[in-house]
């Protein structure tokens, strides 16, 4: 009996896909890398930005295609893991020819011992990049888990409230599709639902271990980004775009309280503008860019500071500090206030310089431990955003069913009135987590952009790192 034509035609779609797979896979690579070397720019006129770049930018993107901004807790789709692997692995293999030179001992046949040179991958990668490759696995992995679970995924639609249930508009939100009331302006995302008695113990105390360890995934993640990026030098295109002092800088009410006799980082921050993400990250910029102003004229000043250690301030500091040392002194606050900043909100998006690091790096190893790790605290990120959602609907659930339990007559309220529950903020709302969003590429990026960028590590300071002239003058 024939074969109906559609199915031969699917059939053999399917033996040559299974035939040529390699060639494919060839081609891709072919493709990828063409990219890479034209630097994005398919003219072939030399306008690409930098292998550096080109790198960075291919690892976002990939990112950004196979994963999203992850709305759902469910494994990834086979097609798209083996994308992930597959580029990933292209990409990296650079990495393989980054090398240097070390000593080491070899042993003659006849018993004696020479030392030779042989090549390793360079220290930060040697350290760095196995570490990322082993956060990349254990974020698979925990996506992979979330298989046969006690909670689904629906997409919102037009639901009417039933009035007669558990919290009226409040069950609605958690029970009919609506996830919460913080979420309406994001009603077209896909809502986590459990069954009407919630999650079992064992299935929170999973979902809480695993929030626990994407948490540290996390945290490993962003001190691997933020130790690359302090290492990238400063590009020299922001230092020019930098005003000539830092009072311009930073505005007069800021440098007053810089400049005066008593500083406190957190009065100062209290008197600030600090309400919307927008303004804290520009407060940030500001403050950054004085920092490095400050910092450039006492370098200037003083080119062999590091050099010579001055024995004594010979008498030149009178009141807030001599001239020669006033820089160095400013500077000093500054990066006080940017850390107490940072400190206060751990999930600042990228500065203007930690963006001009990435246009203006040069260095490929380096580009490729910031984007990758840039990549892996998203991810990590989205994971505990959605594990935080389905938490949030499991408290919703078990608090309205906790009330429905309890008799009208005998809630304790004033006048027989029912009590109303006290609700959590919602983690639905991307806007009220530390991060704005999934993936960062800086606003140069040729490829297509994708918006927001994970928070910064903030760097340790301990107390003994800032230390006042006008303390040191009075006690020699």
């Amino acid at each position: 009996m024939p074969l109906c034509p559609v199915f031969a035609h699917s059939f053999l779609d399917r033996a040559l896909l299974l035939r040529f797979s390699p060639l494919i896979k060839i081609e891709m690579m072919k493709e990828r890398f063409a990219k890479l070397l034209l630097g994005e720019d398919m003219s072939g006129g030399g306008k690409g930005v930098c292998t550096a770049l080109a790198i960075s930018n291919a690892i976002t993107n990939l990112s950004a295609t196979v994963f999203g901004e992850l709305w759902r807790l469910e494994p990834m789709a086979p097609q798209k893991m083996a994308m992930w692997c597959r580029e990933m692995e292209w990409i990296l293999c650079v990495s393989d020819s980054i090398v240097e030179f070390v000593p080491s001992k070899q042993q003659l046949p006849g018993g004696g011992i020479y030392e030779v040179m042989e090549t390793r991958p360079r220290s930060d990668l040697y350290m760095n990049l196995p570490a990322l490759k082993k956060l990349d696995a254990m974020l698979i992995s925990i996506l992979e888990g979330f298989q046969d679970t006690e909670f689904w995924y629906e997409d919102p639609g037009i639901i009417v409230a039933d009035p007669n249930e558990c919290g009226g508009a409040f069950s609605s939100s958690v029970s009919s599709g609506r996830p919460s009331i913080r979420q309406e302006d994001k009603w077209w995302l896909p809502c986590p639902k459990v069954h009407p008695k919630g999650l079992s113990e064992d299935a929170r105390k999973r979902l809480q271990q695993c929030r626990g360890c994407t948490n540290q995934i996390l945290k490993a993640a962003l001190a691997i980004n933020s130790n690359v990026l302090s290492e990238m030098e400063i590009p020299s295109a922001y230092l020019d775009s930098l005003p000539k002092n830092g009072k311009a800088c930073l505005g007069d009410m800021i440098y007053r309280h810089i400049a005066a006799d008593q500083f406190s980082p957190e009065s100062l921050l209290d008197c600030l503008d600090l309400s919307s993400e927008h303004h804290t990250l520009e407060i940030a910029n500001r403050i950054e860019a004085a920092v490095h102003v400050w910092s450039l004229k006492d370098r200037k000043k003083h080119p062999n500071r590091q050099k010579s250690k001055r024995k004594s301030w010979g008498g030149k500091v009178k009141g807030l500090a001599a001239d020669a040392e006033k820089n160095q002194f400013l500077a000093q606050r500054a990066e006080l206030l940017l850390h107490s900043l940072r400190l206060h909100f751990p999930g600042l998006p990228q500065t203007t310089l930690d963006m001009n690091k990435i246009q203006y790096n040069k260095d490929v190893g380096q580009s490729i431990l910031e984007s990758y790790s840039r990549v892996m605290e998203s991810l990590a990120f989205n994971v505990m955003a959605r594990i935080d959602d389905l938490l949030y609907v499991d408290d919703a659930t078990k608090n309205c069913n906790a009330i429905g339990s309890v008799s009208f007559f005998n809630r304790g309220g004033l006048g027989g009135l029912p009590v109303q529950m006290q609700i959590s903020p919602s983690p639905f709302s991307v806007q009220c987590t530390p991060y704005t969003s999934s993936f960062a590429t800086p606003s140069f990026c040729l490829s297509p952009l994708v918006s927001g960028s994970p928070g910064r590590a903030v760097s340790p300071l301990h107390k003994n790192s800032y230390r006042d002239p006008r303390t040191v003058s009075k006690t020699k």
